[in-house]
């Protein structure tokens, strides 16, 4: 079963169950898809999907900072159980270690040396790392490893 039919499922099921809160979250993401497709004109698959769940993750938690910051600790509670919702169609997170392997073989693969190869590792650990670790992170333990941090 791909992601998009799974989400389906999902939706079906929080429908029966009159699930209001996880019935939006996952309208939300059907949205953010089928936006994508549109505009794009493509089907798009699981990585795609997984890219978008991504970005809705990321922009609900920068979300948060702001409420949190004008004092708004109930619409920042709500923000976390969206997060909380979207992160339970997202792979398991890599652990720090594994983070650290990938860094360094990416390096490896790329043949890096310096900051001004960083594009051609960060290209690798794109691909085996989305979604499945913070981006910003795994860029930042890059740079400090190709000695630009």
């Amino acid at each position: 079963m791909s992601l998009k039919e799974r989400i389906t499922e999902d939706m079906k099921t929080a429908m029966r169950a009159k699930d209001s809160g996880r019935l939006g979250t996952i309208r939300m993401i059907q949205a953010a898809i089928k936006q994508r497709e549109v505009d794009e004109r493509i089907t798009l698959d699981d990585n795609q999907v997984l890219a978008a769940i991504e970005k809705m993750i990321k922009t609900r938690k920068e979300s948060i900072a702001q409420f949190q910051s004008g004092g708004r600790e109930d619409l920042a509670a709500k923000e976390q159980q969206e997060i909380e919702q979207l992160q339970a169609y997202m792979p398991a997170q890599l652990s720090e270690a594994e983070v650290d392997k990938l860094v360094a073989d990416a390096i490896a693969q790329a043949g890096a040396t310096s900051i001004k190869e960083m594009g051609k590792a960060m290209a690798i650990l794109k691909q085996s790392a989305q979604g499945r670790a913070d981006m910003s992170v795994v860029s930042a333990k890059l740079k400090a490893k190709l000695g630009g941090g």
